[in-house]
């Protein structure tokens, strides 16, 4: 099942893929390429072992018309199956539309003169960043590719532009027919004097208290890497890069005793959307969908050792198509590293004084994207007792608004003169397609609660468990509650531990489970449905990849998880997909500027009735040699937890 049908294209299938497209004559004499990736086999067809093609999607920008096209193309017959042309929906941004933009916003009288109302005559220290029109219900965006941008102005090349903000100035812009749609002048603010720099060289003095922390592991690490294959304690899997989804693992398998147990077949990012809560003219309609709309697997960061990542650090490469289909590399997309992780587990008889102790130890996989002012840090955490963290960090600056002197902003922090930060949400959508012990699986949503007082508890003190079956996809409301522990267990009814429990794995949803806030006529409500609920359960279709749909640039159509569930699939024993959203709602501090320190959001998945016992027992003390449960020199006696 897990073959190289599922991974990543290479350099030469992407060249391979291009070249197809251009022979068919699809998109023009210079198509656009918004993405190309790998069109993953239906499993029901391996599963019946069927004969399975390797293929490729492309989404394709005709460069002349704003046409898009969803290409389906055989990689071994070397020919397109299907051409889609969509009437919904748009390539992501390319590249070059950037340098579009720019150019063509800094030739624009009307622009040149809002800037001049302004005081800003020199247009090499303009910044424009681009935001989807999807929101925009007063723009026809047929036959046309359209880009609603924000200006920031540096007072330096380095400068922070986002303590700069332009405001009331928005300019949309056809970066296909190369013209200036529109250019709106919603009324001229006051714009922050100062320049509120992080660099180090803005910032003194800097601390001079800090030591040398050095991660070392003088033997090397404890994993294999085969290509993409992945091998690590008890766990394997295989590890790829995606240019809509980024980060992207299959095939996760834990070994139990000489068998390998299936865990998941595939989890991702499916799509993320960032709505900003500022209801005036110049900020109602921002929102990014970073997957949809740009790519986040395209905007992947090169690592740097020391600083994104600490330790014995093996790096992977992603290779990408570029504007024109050519393959392009992003050097060290993808961080694999192993840390400490506490202690994993530990007793002390109290009667006999005895200690034993183990430390816990965690392989990490990662990349980071940066999407305009925001950085996203995506850690998928395996551990040696048979569960995964997934850790969604958030990092960079602030989007920022300009309000008069003395004006309270009614839906922003102040945060410096005349700048404030605005309220805002990160809505993330993780698409797990589980095969707990096999692929016939059932959910249950699990609440805790107290049990009535009576006959069966007549002390009050009982805890019930209420388990409610999702059979079909409307059961359960899908959001989490703190109040009775909601959680959510993927069971492989068929199967048992030794005790009779019928094997699974449990999602545990982290502190940070906001849904969208934005409601009607907000487009933004319609077009991030999914971003209502934070559990959706499905039955797997190998179309039904992105929450919001393939193509929410421009679309308005109200694509993905709220259309698809609509039909009320069976989801009882079947090939199940959980689709959990994690939301952060960003009420902004002024600790939060100019660079804001990291917040993160998690969830957990736990092994439940899985195995017979703890599967960690076999963890060896990797302290006996310094430490015993007399003590050792760095801990008191019969209390040795310092790994030493």
């Amino acid at each position: 099942m897990h073959s190289h049908l599922f991974d990543a294209l290479t350099a030469d299938e992407i060249r391979a893929v291009s070249t197809i497209v251009r022979k068919a004559g699809i998109g023009g004499e210079r198509p656009g390429f918004g993405s190309v990736f790998t069109q993953e086999p239906d499993k029901a067809l391996l599963r019946a072992g069927a004969a399975v093609s390797r293929q490729a999607r492309a989404l394709v920008l005709d460069r002349t018309s704003a046409a898009t096209f969803d290409v389906l193309v055989d990689l071994d017959d070397e020919a397109v199956v299907s051409c889609t042309q969509l009437t919904d929906g748009g390539a992501q941004m390319l590249e070059e539309e950037l340098e579009i933009i720019h150019d063509l916003a800094k030739q624009d009288p009307r622009y040149i003169e809002a800037l001049a109302k302004r005081g800003i005559t020199d247009l090499t220290l303009v910044q424009l960043d681009p935001f989807g029109v999807g929101n925009r219900a007063d723009i026809d965006v047929s036959g046309r590719r359209l880009w609603a941008c924000v200006t920031y102005y540096r007072h330096f090349p380095e400068d922070n532009a986002y303590a700069h903000i332009v405001e009331g100035v928005i300019i949309v812009v056809d970066t296909v027919r190369k013209e200036v749609f529109d250019v709106e002048d919603h009324g001229v603010k006051p714009m922050n004097p100062t320049c509120d720099n992080y660099t180090a060289e803005h910032n003194q003095p800097l601390r001079d208290d800090i030591k040398p922390l050095d991660i070392i592991q003088p033997e090397g690490v404890s994993f294999t890497l085969d290509g993409p294959q992945m091998e690590w304690q008890k766990w394997r899997f295989r590890i790829n890069m995606h240019p809509l989804d980024g980060l992207v693992l299959s095939g996760v398998e834990y070994r139990d005793g000489d068998a390998y147990r299936s865990v998941m077949h595939r989890g991702s990012l499916a799509e993320m959307m960032v709505p900003y809560g500022i209801p005036e003219a110049a900020h109602y309609f921002r929102s990014a969908f970073d997957a949809g709309e740009y790519g986040l697997g395209k905007m992947a960061n090169s690592l740097l050792l020391g600083c994104d990542c600490l330790g014995e650090i093996t790096y992977l490469d992603a290779v990408m198509a570029d504007d024109d289909g050519n393959p392009t590399t992003i050097k060290n997309a993808i961080c694999i590293h192993e840390e400490d992780a506490g202690i994993l587990w530990k007793h002390t008889d109290w009667v006999t004084g005895k200690v034993d102790v183990r430390r816990s130890r965690k392989l990490v996989v990662s990349f980071i994207a940066t999407v305009g002012n925001y950085h996203y840090g995506f850690y998928w955490n395996f551990f040696q007792d048979g569960h995964i963290e997934v850790d969604t960090k958030l990092l960079g600056i602030v989007q920022t608004i300009s309000y008069e002197t003395g004006e309270v902003p009614a839906h922003a922090t102040p945060i410096a003169e005349n700048l404030a930060a605005t309220w805002h949400q990160h809505l993330f959508s993780f698409r797990l397609d589980m095969e707990v012990d096999g692929w016939e699986n059932t959910v249950f949503q699990n609440d805790v609660d107290a049990a009535p007082v009576g006959e069966a508890n007549p002390y009050g003190n009982a805890i019930a468990v209420t388990k409610t079956m999702i059979a079909h996809e409307q059961d359960g409301d899908g959001l989490t509650n703190p109040q009775t522990a909601r959680s959510w267990t993927v069971v492989n009814p068929g199967k048992t531990n030794k005790w009779g429990m019928p094997v699974g794995y449990k999602l545990l949803p982290g502190w940070a489970s906001d849904t969208l806030i934005a409601q009607e006529p907000s487009l933004m409500a319609k077009r991030a449905g999914f971003a209502t609920r934070n559990m959706w359960v499905t039955p797997y279709h190998p179309d039904e990849m992105h929450s919001a749909g393939d193509h929410p640039n421009q679309d308005r159509s109200g694509a993905g998880l709220p259309s698809w569930t609509a039909a009320n699939r069976p989801v009882e024993n079947t090939d199940v997909v959980l689709w959990h959203t994690v939301g952060v709602t960003h009420i902004p501090r002024s600790e939060d500027w100019p660079v804001m320190p990291t917040e993160v959001a998690s969830f957990m998945l736990v092994p439940n009735n899985f195995f017979d016992k703890n599967p960690a027992l076999d963890v060896p003390d990797l302290s006996k040699s310094h430490c015993s449960s007399s003590g050792c020199s760095h801990c008191p006696p019969g209390e040795c937890t310092c790994g030493h």
